[in-house]
């Protein structure tokens, strides 16, 4: 028996473009479906079992903003957005607002199974481990096998994008790591000019864990380099 096919649910209201990728998509081994309208969308998101999310800004009704926020609001599932070419304003919400990935149209399909794939190495990057895997520093705990996260007792909610951050960061505390490294955990790609990806998924991380109790940030940014894990920033906090 072989491997069971990766399933990718298409949410773009783009009849042709969904056909044009579902057959690409097919041929490489992927098990597609499409919808093509946001309502729809977000209830095959949230109850059908998929692995991977396109979802297409541009959506009657519904749009990919308001899809991507009731998705995740109920499901953690990896998504990859498609965004008008030059709207760097759309990339950055929807980084915001919990995508993994984003995508300028128009785009080759080569480049969208890139995207595609480096998230699926990300997501199986943890599986080897034949224990749970620990790794805490000061108040903020990780156990990536369940995957979870907890600050100062409370558990937080972390996409895969961020999770993957935070587990690099944890695991080099101390260390200082350049953008290209975070966004290659992140992402799975490098860094290409003018992509602020790294630096969204990073303030989305730093909101979500919080300040120290003196204020600070936990995860501290190096100009022009990247970003550090002190192991030695001042930690307390609240409790579960």
């Amino acid at each position: 028996m072989g491997e069971e096919k990766q399933r990718i649910l298409l949410i773009d209201d783009d009849w042709e473009l969904c056909d044009l990728l579902r057959e690409y998509l097919s041929a490489e081994g992927y098990d597609v479906e499409a919808v093509h309208d946001g309502a729809t969308g977000v209830q095959r998101a949230v109850e059908g079992s998929y692995d991977l999310v396109v979802l297409d800004v541009m959506l009657p009704g519904l749009n990919g903003f308001e899809v991507l926020r009731r998705v995740r609001s109920a499901s953690t599932v990896p998504i990859l957005m498609l965004t008008a070419r030059g709207e760097e304003i759309d990339r950055i919400l929807g980084l915001e607002m919990g995508a993994d990935d984003y995508l300028p149209k128009p785009f080759n399909h080569r480049e969208l199974l890139a995207r595609l794939r480096a998230i699926q190495r990300r997501l199986t990057t943890a599986r080897p481990e034949p224990e749970p895997e620990t790794l805490t520093v000061g108040e903020v705990r990780m156990v990536v096998r369940p995957r979870t996260v907890r600050c100062g007792g409370i558990l937080l909610d972390l996409t895969s994008a961020e999770f993957a951050l935070l587990k690099l960061l944890l695991h080099r505390a101390g260390t200082i790591l350049s953008r290209e490294e975070l966004l290659m955990a992140a992402n799975g790609r490098r860094l290409s000019y003018n992509d602020r990806s790294i630096d969204v998924h990073m303030s989305n991380l730093r909101r979500k864990l919080g300040p120290t109790a003196d204020g600070t940030e936990r995860i501290k940014s190096v100009r022009g380099i990247g970003y550090i894990y002190p192991l030695t920033a001042p930690e307390t906090g609240p409790t579960a």
